[in-house]
């Protein structure tokens, strides 16, 4: 274990530049921005949306949880089918569901306990509970807003719903909230979902293969994500549903044999996230105490990031289903949050809380930054070499699916903003960003990330709250009936 601890540390010294003067101060903006919006108004702003859409809807993520999975499970067929231009329903879910299982259900995890304890995980759940309303709301607002573009491709989300949902004394404001959204969205994009995927792939292909250089597994995953996203929508939706089936499989399987192996350890460690949702406590792997403020906010904080529910990404893939009843395709948001959170973000915690990592990272064994390696070393002391070999596995797919699902979310938010020809211009930046994740620091990119996230959320939210009678109406017309049982 200290081998591959020393080689990932190490791996960071050599291969990545160190933060230093005007990226000091840059982080230091971020951090400070970010503090405000996931501090305790965002925080109210960000449940409150979700019990409202929960009101709203009835419920829907309790009452149609199970018709979202036999909707998921009826359309398991189009596996690796390619449409005419659009996706089928399973494919837009699998393209959403590899753009958020990523780096933040493995390395998100990490840095939520280190940041936060295991309180955090605690809000984490909550958040999720709330969120598979919020992210059922989004992508239904999305589909009843949804437009063609003039490749005939679908196109939505937050900047069409505001512009063609506000009233015309009204369009300025929705034309400024729309493009401060697709703005940030194409940051995210090419920050958050890929260049900050890419420095976790780096982190844990260099502490698993050290004699490859970082630049030469950057320039690999840049080639690969390229061929992926030359082909568009199609061939993304066509990848993503093959790797995302996979890449779950191969994490949860792995993660239930270490559960098992450990199952005395459970119920202390489930008592331990519900017991310092509560508390002050020790900070985790640390020596300075946690708040409860801070074990909420980390918690949510690294939850959206996870499950993106409020971020109001999702949508902009789901519209591209060439689903019937355009209402359904919602369905799907509610089982996203759900298998991104409770179910791999969960398993991620309790294969951290059970192994004893933690006595490691206080005992100065791991650097608290270094929370590729606390995942890494976590895996490792309950399989060994095995566990070395499914945690790079798992974080790689979980990062490149994540690259190439979210280069969709970019594209859409790229083109309402400079229009369908500039998309080549896009696709090089964002192979470009592909590459220099594997390169430059780290920590400037979680907190580029969350400021992105954050500042993604308020047009998102607001166009939630406003348009709250449009959800309600086409969940009563379009989802109760057809799924009344």
């Amino acid at each position: 274990m200290t081998g591959v601890r020393f080689k990932l540390t190490e791996k960071g010294k050599r291969g990545k530049m160190n933060m230093s003067g005007g990226l000091a101060a840059l982080d230091n903006f971020f951090n400070t921005c970010t503090g405000f919006l996931f501090g305790p108004v965002m925080l109210v702003v960000f449940f409150g949306t979700g019990i409202l859409m929960t009101v709203v809807t009835r419920g829907v993520q309790f009452r149609k949880f199970g018709t979202a999975v036999r909707e998921i499970f009826s359309n398991l067929r189009h596996i690796g089918t390619e449409g005419d231009g659009q996706l089928k329903p399973f494919q837009a879910l699998a393209t959403a569901l590899s753009s958020c299982v990523g780096n933040g259900n493995v390395v998100g995890v990490s840095a939520a306990l280190v940041s936060g304890g295991p309180g955090a995980i605690f809000w984490m759940w909550i958040a999720a509970v709330t969120g598979m309303a919020t992210k059922y709301a989004e992508i239904l607002l999305a589909m009843h807003f949804r437009e063609k573009d003039e490749n005939g491709v679908w196109r939505g989300g937050v900047m069409y719903i505001l512009t063609r949902g506000m009233k015309e004394n009204w369009k300025w404001l929705a034309k400024i909230l729309g493009a401060v959204f697709a703005v940030c969205c194409v940051l995210v994009s090419f920050v958050s979902c890929n260049a900050v995927q890419s420095s976790s792939m780096s982190s844990v292909l260099g502490s698993t293969i050290p004699f490859i250089p970082a630049w030469v597994w950057g320039l690999l995953a840049a080639v690969l994500s390229g061929i992926c996203i030359v082909g568009g929508i199609r061939k993304i939706g066509h990848v993503c549903s093959f790797l995302t089936p996979i890449m779950a499989v191969i994490y949860i399987f792995f993660g239930i044999i270490i559960l098992v192996l450990n199952i005395g350890e459970i119920p202390g460690a489930l008592a331990l996230i519900v017991k310092s949702a509560f508390s002050s406590q020790a900070a985790w792997g640390g020596v300075t105490g946690i708040t409860i403020r801070t074990a909420i906010s980390k918690g949510v904080t690294r939850g959206i990031f996870s499950n993106e529910a409020g971020v109001g990404g999702a949508p902009l893939v789901h519209v591209t289903s060439d689903i019937e009843v355009p209402a359904r395709q919602s369905l799907y948001g509610i089982i996203e949050v759900f298998f991104d959170t409770i179910i791999i973000c969960t398993f991620t915690a309790l294969v951290i809380l059970v192994s004893g990592v933690g006595d490691i990272v206080a005992g100065g064994g791991i650097p608290v930054t270094e929370t590729a390696a606390i995942s890494n070393t976590a895996w490792s002391m309950s399989l060994g070499a095995v566990g070395d070999v499914v945690v790079t596995i798992s974080l790689v797919l979980f990062c490149f699916s994540t690259i190439i699902g979210w280069c969709t979310y970019g594209e859409t938010s790229w083109e309402y903003l400079f229009g369908s020809k500039s998309l080549i211009v896009f696709r090089i930046m964002h192979v470009t960003m592909t590459f220099l994740g594997f390169v430059i620091s780290a920590q400037v990119l979680w907190d580029a990330a969350d400021f992105c996230n954050g500042v993604m959320c308020i047009p998102n939210l607001f166009s939630l709250i406003i348009f709250w009678k449009i959800i309600a109406g086409d969940t009563k017309k379009y989802i109760d009936p057809v799924y009344s049982k």
